[in-house]
C-alpha cells in the first residue's frame, strides 16, 4: 500500500479549507485516510497551517509520498529538513541492443 500526505477540500462552496491527511493513493481525494496530519487555511490571513510534526515526521520516514502542495506546506514548516525523505526509484534504462 503506497501512502501520501496529501489535502483533503473541506469548508463551503468557495470557502475551502484543508486536512492533511495520510491516505492510501489509491483512494479518492475526499474519500478514507488513515490519519489527520494537520489542517491548512488558505483563505485566512496568513494562510494558517497547523501541523502535528510528530506525526508527520513518523509517516515521512515510514515513506509516505507527500503531493506538491503538501510539499510546499511541510517546506514552509521546517519539517522536510527534520524527516528523510524517500524518493521514488527511476526505472533502470534498458540496454541498446547492438546485434546489428
Amino acid at each position: 500500500m503506497a501512502v501520501k500526505l496529501r489535502l483533503m477540500r473541506m469548508g463551503k462552496t468557495k470557502q475551502p479549507t484543508y486536512r492533511v491527511v495520510a491516505a492510501d493513493s489509491r483512494s479518492p481525494r475526499d474519500g478514507r485516510f488513515i490519519e489527520i496530519v494537520g489542517s491548512y487555511a488558505p483563505r485566512e490571513a496568513q494562510n494558517k497551517v497547523v501541523l502535528k510534526a510528530d506525526r508527520v515526521t513518523k509517516w515521512l520516514s515510514q515513506g509516505a509520498q507527500p503531493t506538491d502542495r503538501v510539499r510546499r506546506l511541510l517546506a514552509g514548516a521546517g519539517l522536510m529538513e527534520a524527516a528523510p525523505i524517500r524518493l521514488p526509484k527511476a526505472a533502470p534504462a534498458a540496454p541498446a541492443d547492438k546485434s546489428k
